[in-house]
């Protein structure tokens, strides 16, 4: 079953970790001033104030290449572990 699950996510390794690491600093933490929209985003969430479809599309858009970021991540240490 862990196999299988390993292999689903094979394209990860085909994504370069330059790339995941530059988008996560720059999309992810764009605009720098104030403060990152995925930080608003998230405090938006908590405090249950998300609610414009315009804001569930910034926290995806600048939450996205963080959660590549996790995901090549994870795969690396599953991987190494086996």
């Amino acid at each position: 079953m862990a196999q299988i699950e390993l292999i689903s996510f094979a394209f990860l390794d085909r994504v370069s970790w330059t790339w995941v690491i530059l988008a996560a600093l720059t999309l992810g933490l764009a605009p720098f001033v104030p403060k990152p929209h995925l930080l608003e985003k998230l405090q938006m969430l908590a405090a249950g104030t998300l609610r414009r479809p315009i804001d569930w599309f910034d926290l995806v858009l600048h939450g996205l290449p963080w959660a590549l970021l996790a995901a090549k991540a994870v795969r690396v240490l599953l991987v190494n572990a086996r």
